[in-house]
């Protein structure tokens, strides 16, 4: 079975040079743009809402991307909206929030409906971010709920380009280098 899937008629719409592993799985209204890439056993699903991925974003290993559906109390309910730029690590759970450019999201951090994530943030590894919450631009946000911790350092500012960057290269690397190995 593919790694895309459609849903009630809406399949997901891919940028250029788009890597997807082929154990993901990504289902519905979902657009990645381009020199985006999703890693191995990602599960994205854009049933009852939709999915915006922009450019050279990385959705790492075994990250959930999901959304909140459209009810009274909330006619829009919660898409996940993810900029360009941004770090998905490994085991993510990123559910109906927006996450703005050059963004690093920890390893294993959940970030729940309706937070805004600014431009320019680190969320550390393990981090929750509640329900509505708002990341300022330009601090490391850590804990379970995430505290603001501290100004990022120039240095920081950078690595969030230069990882996003990273991925960029490593998934062209995958685009050709990467073969089935029958056994």
């Amino acid at each position: 079975m593919s790694s895309l899937r459609s849903y009630q008629g809406i399949a997901p719409q891919l940028g250029h040079q788009v890597y997807i592993d082929e154990s993901a799985v990504i289902i519905g209204d979902i657009h990645l743009d381009d020199d985006s890439s999703i890693w191995p056993f990602v599960a994205a699903r854009g049933d009852v809402n939709h999915i915006r991925i922009g450019k050279r974003t990385n959705i790492q290993d075994g990250s959930v991307l999901h959304v909140t559906h459209k009810n009274a109390e909330n006619p829009d309910g919660y898409p996940l909206i993810i900029g360009n730029d941004v770090t998905v690590g490994h085991k993510v759970m990123l559910h109906g929030c927006t996450i703005h450019d050059r963004v690093l999201v920890g390893m294993g951090a959940i970030v729940l409906d309706g937070a805004v994530i600014q431009e320019d943030v680190m969320i550390g590894a393990g981090s929750l971010v509640p329900p509505g919450k708002l990341l300022q631009s330009g601090y490391l946000y850590v804990g379970s709920p995430v505290k603001q911790v501290r100004v990022l350092t120039e240095k920081e500012m950078a690595f969030l380009r230069q990882s996003a960057q990273n991925y960029v290269a490593n998934k062209q690397a995958f685009l050709t280098a990467v073969k089935p190995v029958k056994s």
